[in-house]
């Protein structure tokens, strides 16, 4: 299939096959458009999504492999369940978003830079606030320590981004979603690229043919996500882990 640069039209044309994206720079697939919630559910539905820096054009990508975490094959290491022992942390579900996703913004501003641009994080509010994109928040003696938002509209979790103020507070958010999401009897967690600390968690990488074959399996059943309240979590590890 012939690789080339898409210039997006109208919502309603929708986007151009993924397997089209370049391969130099990696699965870079179309720019232009807009972060509508509309827009945003339309690329996460065909395996997109936005990634760009402030002052650059609005860039969509489907990368030629995709790293995933299996939620039955999530590594939670020995050091990890010590630091939940350690920590006693509190674990909540949508009850802060605005508060997780300018935390995500801050840490990766003073690092290596932040593709969470103002025109992201506003667009990813809006997104929590009808219904698509959602937060999961790490407290440890009742402050925000750690936490990670995505995007939800099927048996996927599509993970956006995490951060930490406490060591292994994002791990912790992490270990902590894939419970949850198994309760709810979801599929996989889609994280994008790989990188080691993703590895670190049984992340896999798979092929662009493969990861969108995987999400349109589990993107075509009917799917009740009312599970996503705001909601303190019980025993967010498991019967196996308590403290």
């Amino acid at each position: 299939m012939t690789q080339y640069l898409h210039h997006l039209g109208t919502i309603a044309e929708g986007f151009p096959d993924p397997n089209t994206a370049l391969t130099q720079p990696d699965g870079l697939l179309a720019i232009g458009g807009c972060l509508s919630v509309q827009r945003l559910s339309q690329a996460y539905q065909n395996g997109i999504f936005p990634w760009y820096s402030e002052g650059e054009p609005l860039m969509w990508w489907s990368p030629s492999e995709r790293a995933i975490i299996d939620l039955q094959h999530f590594h939670a290491s020995k050091s990890l369940r010590k630091s939940a022992k350690r920590l006693r942390p509190r674990i909540t579900i949508n009850t802060c978003f605005a508060d997780v996703i300018a935390s995500c913004k801050e840490q990766r501003m003073y690092t290596e830079g932040t593709w969470i641009t103002d025109a992201m994080q506003y667009a990813y509010i809006k997104a929590h606030q009808e219904g698509l994109a959602h937060s999961v928040e790490v407290w440890v003696d009742d402050q925000l320590a750690g936490g990670l938002y995505g995007i939800m509209q099927s048996r996927v979790f599509c993970g956006e981004s995490m951060f930490h103020r406490v060591t292994d507070c994002s791990k912790l958010a992490m270990w902590a979603l894939v419970e949850f999401l198994k309760q709810h009897n979801a599929a996989f967690i889609d994280c994008q690229l790989m990188n080691p600390y993703l590895c670190q968690l049984g992340a896999t990488a798979l092929p662009r043919h493969e990861f969108l074959a995987k999400l349109k399996n589990n993107s075509t059943q009917a799917y009740d996500l009312s599970f996503w309240q705001k909601s303190e979590l019980e025993n967010p590890y498991g019967p196996t882990l308590t403290y």
